[in-house]
């Protein structure tokens, strides 16, 4: 039964994009849109409740259960943003209809491939999935055809495409590795027959492996070295697919990382995978901590946000054990509803001020107070103030690094403050002052917007006990 409602729930979003492939309307296919990932999160939610359970290609546990429901909730708000804000964008000719038709045909084959990630039990079909997310996206990048957005599209298809062949690479090498223990086929790419028989594997392979896929799927987290396709994707693609890749995308991608640590950690002869992750989490901290003082545009300042934030989540799982996964988890549910209601925001200030830049974009408290003020909120919840949830997070990473490796502290709370500071000197001129430009009426529904702030807020006050307890056996789950 509980199989039967999670590929249904996988397979909801491929069938809604071929009915909004054929609807003629782009007003007719936003709503659907919306009914569809309505839909689809409702399914997401009837998972909660149902125990273990496998399939040679399906899997579903606490942990993948978790993310799946975060997923379908930011995509059906995100749906609901995206209805109101395309529409706007066909009035200023940015867009024609033939195009929105297919933006929401595409827009839930990207569900269909994150939420296919998610719940595969086959690494293959995982690998597949993530390849098939990169190629919907890539499409809905280039959706204005500008010689800038075709430009990032083309970066985002060849650096995560060289990154996902690095990833299928690590794939065989684990498989061949399985072989003598599991034989062939199906069973040495199936995750829990992997997972049940890791002690036996040859721990050199599967420390290559690692190497190999740490670094292919990083490049689709967004980890530096391997980020440079995630501004310009941000800066150049719709809004609402900004928000979709900073709130999902990323995690869906180190979900994968996780699944292959948790292999790792049940061989006690592999090399243990959080040394790599804490570099490569403290290494895009402190770059993108860095980069967000010189960047002019407000959806690459954004991007780069979230490449700080998919660094301080790596870091987490990489200095491991329970309070460490706990924070990890946390924050990447944390970041995903206040990044994207940071993007439903930067939608509207593109449209009310006709301009990404940030030199032009001043007052915003005053010309558009509702907007301004949730954007204040945002950018502080982001920067870790309390009472948001992001502090939350933040506090349990670096107390719990505090108490098992004191010296990657200090760098990791320099980073922090690093990006804090960076994101209020913005915050000020962006904010208030006095409005320059355009002042154009926002058209686009702030009702998704305020309700990411208003979940983010109540996080950081307080968490139900059942959710903790739920976050805390999935941190058990981790290793």
């Amino acid at each position: 039964m509980a199989l039967t409602l999670l590929i249904g729930v996988v397979f909801l979003p491929l069938v809604s994009g071929a009915v909004l492939a054929l609807v003629p309307s782009h007003r007719v296919a936003a709503w659907v849109n919306v009914a569809a990932s309505a839909l689809t999160f409702v399914g997401a939610c009837a998972l909660f409740g149902h125990g273990p359970a496998t399939s040679p290609l399906f899997l579903l546990d606490d942990f993948n259960v978790y993310l799946i429901v975060l997923t379908a909730f930011v995509g059906l708000t995100t749906a609901i943003f995206s209805a109101t804000y395309i529409a706007h964008e066909v009035e200023r000719r940015k867009l024609n209809p033939l195009a929105l038709r297919f933006y929401h045909a595409m827009y839930q084959g990207f569900m269909f491939t994150m939420l296919l990630a998610l719940a595969a039990n086959n690494l293959g079909l995982m690998w597949v999935a993530v390849e098939g997310a990169t190629l919907t996206t890539v499409l809905m990048v280039s959706l204005y055809r500008t010689p800038e957005s075709i430009e990032a599209a083309w970066k985002y298809f060849i650096l995560c495409g060289v990154g996902i062949a690095l990833a299928l690479f690590g794939t065989i090498l684990l498989y061949l590795g399985a072989q003598p223990v599991v034989g062939g086929g199906a069973d040495a790419m199936t995750w829990s027959v992997l997972h049940a028989n890791m002690a036996g594997i040859n721990p050199d392979i599967l420390n290559l492996a690692f190497v190999f896929l740490l670094i292919g799927y990083g490049t689709k987290v967004g980890l530096a070295p391997l980020h440079a396709w995630l501004p310009d994707a941000h800066a150049e693609g719709p809004t609402p697919i900004s928000a979709v890749l900073s709130g999902l995308l990323l995690n869906v991608a180190l979900y994968a990382v996780l699944r292959f640590k948790m292999l790792l950690a049940a061989n006690g002869a592999a090399i243990a995978p959080g040394p790599l992750m804490i570099a490569m989490g403290l290494g895009s901290l402190v770059l993108a901590g860095l980069m967000l003082y010189r960047r002019r545009d407000i959806k690459r300042f954004f991007a780069y946000s979230s490449i700080e934030h998919m660094g301080i989540i790596t870091f987490a799982f990489g200095v491991g054990g329970p309070l460490a996964n706990f924070a990890g988890l946390l924050h990447m549910a944390m970041h995903s509803l206040t990044k994207s209601a940071i993007f439903f925001a930067v939608g509207h200030i593109t449209q009310a001020k006709g301009t990404q830049n940030l030199a032009e974009i001043r007052g915003l408290t005053a010309s558009h107070p509702a907007l301004g003020w949730a954007l204040v909120a945002g950018v502080l919840a982001i920067a870790g103030l309390p009472p948001f949830g992001v502090f939350m997070s933040e506090f349990l990473v670096v107390t719990s690094t505090f108490a098992s490796q004191p010296l990657l502290a200090l760098p990791f709370v320099a980073g922090l403050l690093l990006a804090f500071g960076a994101l209020v000197l913005r915050l000020q001129g962006m904010a208030f002052g006095e409005p320059v430009g355009e002042n154009a009426r926002v058209q686009a529904s702030m009702v998704p917007m305020f309700v990411h702030l208003a979940l983010v807020l109540v996080a950081g006050l307080w968490l139900p006990p059942p959710l903790v307890a739920w976050f805390q056996h999935v941190a058990g789950l981790l290793g």
